[in-house]
């Protein structure tokens, strides 16, 4: 039984103790630390997700200075969105976000909801991001379990299993609800919020998942996996990904001084951003008149393009695929009457304002 490996009241109590100490002297300064605005909160926690404090610092600060509250968030364009977006990836989260703004906006007159049911029905949250926007915000007692927790949590527990199977899951979220601060009355002193951010701030700065601190852990006697010499061993991770590598090519179509872009629908990579029109191309097929590509790209953008001199190659990585882009000038040989994706001609200039996907923007930088 999983429940066994779960701790007494004594090493509760020792924990709390040690952890919350350890977090007044060494927390992080983060842009969206020291506030109970929700939707300060709410914003942090979508782009932290899969996404590094130290990557989200810049993009949070130009985001709540363009987008202040819920309101001008719900009232703006998408596109605008994820233009200030741009260079997070995970593009979903974006459009997610906008989609609960409307939400709250329209069925909750503007305010962040207050109970767990109602944040969960939000677009885009679930129960790590509620429970971490609550018991930050309004010291809600809800437990929180991330990356950097899960690893945490294992270790504490010395738990042999893989954390991501049901059964390993299901310990660790109840590990995360036991550890918090019994909240014996309606105080501010927000100790379960910073409770959780110490969780995570311990997890990102010393439970580190190759070479942990233990040296210099708060909880280190505490810590069944320290005791054991196991931190190499737990948590199993699952096994790596098998990466695929696979060749797309984009093509640069000039007419009058403006350029082709095609726009990405919903359902598929990217969706809701600007790209110059791009399409995979087998491995044992030229790309100049390749068939299939070609084809591909008439549908796309509704053009007959032929192929041009090259211009560069990028690699990138996205999901599972090692991808390299190779990027053509092309020419206009005919239209047809529609096209799969919404499609634009936009000068240089105008070129900087739309979103565009990471590799999108770095083949226009080259124009």
């Amino acid at each position: 039984m999983t429940e066994n490996y779960l701790p007494n009241t004594k090493w509760l109590k020792e924990f709390r103790k040690n952890l919350l100490d350890w977090y007044a002297k060494n927390s992080r300064q983060l842009a969206w630390r020291g506030t109970r605005d929700p939707y300060q909160i709410w914003v942090s926690e979508i782009m932290l997700q899969q996404t590094t404090a130290a990557a989200v610092d810049g993009y949070f600060r130009r985001f709540i200075e363009r987008f202040p509250n819920v309101q001008v968030l719900a009232n703006d364009d998408v596109t605008e969105v994820l233009r200030y977006w741009e260079g997070l990836g995970y593009y979903r989260r974006a459009t997610l976000l906008h989609r609960a703004a409307q939400v709250i906006v329209s069925e909750h007159n503007g305010l962040f909801p207050n109970t767990l049911d109602t944040v969960l029905a939000l677009p885009g949250i679930g129960r790590y991001t509620a429970g971490a926007i609550l018991s930050i915000a309004q010291d809600q007692r809800l437990p929180i379990l991330e990356a950097n927790t899960i690893r945490l949590h294992a270790r504490l527990l010395a738990y042999p299993d893989d954390p991501a199977k049901s059964e390993g899951n299901k310990l660790l979220w109840q590990m995360a609800e036991i550890v918090l601060p019994e909240k014996k009355s309606q105080t501010t002193d927000r100790q379960i919020g910073l409770f959780n951010q110490a969780l995570m701030d311990l997890g990102s700065l010393v439970c580190l998942p190759k070479e942990p601190k233990c040296r210099e852990c708060p909880v280190v006697k505490l810590c069944q996996t320290a005791q054991a010499g196991l931190q190499h061993a737990i948590p199993k991770l699952n096994k790596q990904k098998n990466f695929e590598e696979r060749i797309e090519a984009a093509l640069v179509v000039e007419k009058n001084g403006k350029y082709l872009m095609v726009r990405y629908p919903e359902g598929v990579r990217w969706s809701g951003l600007w790209d110059f029109p791009r399409s995979v191309v087998a491995f044992d097929q030229p790309l100049d008149g390749n068939p299939n590509f070609l084809k591909r790209i008439k549908d796309i953008c509704g053009y007959r393009l032929d192929i041009l001199e090259q211009i560069a190659s990028i690699r990138h990585v996205v999901t599972r695929f090692n991808i390299t882009l190779y990027v053509h000038y092309a020419r206009l040989n005919g239209s047809l009457s529609s096209a799969e994706y919404e499609t634009c001609w936009v000068t240089k200039k105008e070129l900087s304002k739309l979103p565009l996907n990471t590799t999108g923007r770095k083949i226009a930088k080259l124009l």
